[in-house]
């Protein structure tokens, strides 16, 4: 049952993100404004659309969070691979999931600090790149 719907979500998800999705959504307001006049913009009328509306929304929810929970896992367990393969890369960072949030916020202070005393390194490589790139561009320009 679980794969069905995990199926299920991530088709789901893929076919409300298309273009044809949102031309049905909108042909749907569409026709039901038009038929307002006809049905004398009852009570009736007005709750088909917020029912519908309703319902569609709490059930995309539920497919849309799943696809997105199994989304952000792959990607983690991707960049956990990654920190494994990286010579030098402290692979306890593969931990960060089952850290509390004071240990993140020590991390995330770290990196900030690191940051800080190597970022003037980093602006100073990325000024040679762009000197490299005019120099290219002059040198075909001739």
């Amino acid at each position: 049952m679980n794969e069905f719907f995990r199926h299920y979500a991530e088709a789901t998800a893929l076919a409300v993100g298309t273009y044809w999705a949102f031309l049905i959504a909108v042909s749907i307001v569409t026709i039901w404004l038009i038929t307002g006049p006809y049905f004398e913009y009852s009570d009736t009328w007005q709750l088909f659309i917020n029912t519908g509306t309703t319902v569609v929304t709490f059930l995309m929810v539920f497919l849309i969070q799943n696809t997105q929970n199994r989304e952000t896992r792959i990607v983690n367990l991707k960049l956990d691979e990654l920190l494994r393969g990286v010579e030098g890369a402290r692979t306890g960072l593969v931990q960060l999931d089952w850290m509390s949030d004071e240990e993140l916020d020590h991390i995330h202070a770290e990196f900030h600090k690191l940051r800080e005393k190597y970022a003037p390194l980093v602006e100073d490589n990325l000024a040679l790149v762009k000197k490299e790139i005019n120099a290219r561009r002059q040198e075909r320009a001739k």
